[in-house]
C-alpha cells in the first residue's frame, strides 16, 4: 500500500512513524534499522559528547541510504558543538526538545535543515509555529523521560494543539501499538512519534537487564517523579522509592538534585543498575512483553493500524 501524507511528504519516509530520540536507547544501529524499516530513525545526542555523536552520525548514514533524524536537547551543554556539526555533516532533519525554539530554529532552516520540536502544551506548540518550525510534536504526560508540568494527556493535547497550529503534528506518549496510533490519527495527529516500545527493541542500545524491566512491568510500574526538578516518568525500583519518600517528607529542588547526582540515567539505562539507576520508561511499557527487531516492530505497528479501519 502506498500511503502519502504531511509526514512522509516531508520527512521523505514510507510511514509516518517516528522513533524517539531516547537517552542511552537510540544509537546508529536503532535510527538506521527503523529508517530501513520505513519510518524515520532518530539518534538521540543526549547522552553523546560532540565526537560520540559525529561517530554515530557516520555509522547511521553508512548503515542506511534512508531519511534520519538527530534529536538534540537544547538543554545540553554542548549544544554549539552539536549544532555545528550537525549543520556541516549534511543532517537534514533535526528535531528539538528541552528548550526554547527560537534558539536554533532559523539557523537550522537557513542551513536546510527540517526542524521538528517537542512540545507539551499549546503555549510552546505556537511559540514553536512561530519560530518556523516545519512541524511539531505533540507528547503528553503517558511518555518516559521529562514530561510538562502540566500533566496533560496525549487524548487531550493532541486535539489542542491540532486547533491550534496550522504545521503537522506529530502525537507521542502512550502509543506503541496500530490502535493506539489510529486513536491518534482520528484525533488529528498526522504521525506518531514512538520511544519505550523502541526502547525493547533488540536495536536498542539499553542494557538487556532494562530492557527485561521493561516487559516486566505492570500498569502502575511507572510514576511521575522530581516534579520539583525536571518532571521525569520512571519504573520503579530502589532509587525512585528514595525519591519518592524525599518527595512526600518535602525535600528541596536542591536536596533532590543532590541525590540524583550525575550519571544517574545512564547507570540504569545503558550500565544495568536496576537497583539504584534511573529507569526512564512510558506508562505503556506495561502493554510491552517481548523483545522484538526494530522493523518487526514497526511493520506490526502499521499492519495493526491499517487492520483498525475494518474493527
Amino acid at each position: 500500500m502506498n500511503f502519502t501524507n504531511k509526514i512522509t511528504a516531508l520527512l521523505g519516509v514510507d510511514y509516518p512513524i517516528i522513533q524517539a530520540g531516547m537517552v542511552w536507547c537510540s544509537g546508529w544501529r536503532l535510527a538506521s534499522a527503523v529508517s530501513n524499516a520505513g519510518g524515520l530513525g532518530v539518534v538521540g545526542s543526549g547522552s553523546m559528547h560532540p565526537d560520540t555523536l559525529k561517530q554515530h552520525i557516520f555509522r547511521c548514514r553508512s548503515a542506511t541510504d534512508k531519511p534520519f533524524a538527530i534529536n538534540v536537547p537544547l538543554m545540553n551543554p554542548d549544544i554549539q558543538a552539536h549544532m555545528r556539526m550537525i549543520m556541516d555533516l549534511g543532517v537534514k532533519i533535526v528535531i528539538t526538545s528541552a528548550g526554547n525554539p527560537g534558539d536554533w530554529t532559523s539557523v537550522l532552516k537557513k542551513n536546510n535543515v527540517k526542524v521538528i520540536h517537542v512540545v507539551s502544551n499549546v503555549k510552546y506548540a505556537e511559540k514553536s509555529e512561530a519560530a518556523g518550525v516545519d512541524a511539531v510534536v505533540a507528547e503528553g504526560v503517558e511518555a518516559g523521560g521529562h514530561n510538562g508540568r502540566e500533566e496533560t494527556t496525549t487524548l487531550c493535547l493532541v486535539p489542542l494543539v491540532k486547533k491550534a497550529v496550522s504545521v503537522p503534528v506529530i502525537a507521542a506518549g502512550g502509543i506503541a501499538s496500530g490502535r493506539a496510533m489510529r486513536a491518534v490519527m482520528v484525533l488529528g495527529a498526522d504521525g506518531v512519534q514512538i520511544g519505550s516500545r523502541f526502547a525493547a527493541s533488540l536495536e536498542s542500545s539499553a542494557h538487556s537487564a532494562f530492557k527485561k524491566k521493561i516487559i516486566a512491568a505492570a500498569d502502575g510500574d511507572t510514576m511521575l517523579a522530581l516534579k520539583k526538578v525536571i518532571p521525569v516518568r520512571l519504573l520503579k525500583n530502589e532509587f525512585y522509592d528514595n525519591i519518592h519518600a524525599m518527595e512526600e517528607n518535602g525535600a528541596s529542588a536542591e536536596e533532590l538534585t543532590q541525590v540524583l547526582g550525575t550519571g544517574r540515567t545512564k547507570r540504569g539505562i545503558f550500565e544495568g543498575d536496576i537497583l539504584a539507576g534511573e529507569l526512564e520508561i512510558g506508562q505503556v511499557s506495561a502493554l510491552i512483553d517481548r523483545i522484538e527487531p526494530a522493523k518487526d516492530i514497526l511493520l506490526n505497528i502499521w499492519n495493526e493500524y491499517l487492520d483498525s479501519y475494518n474493527i
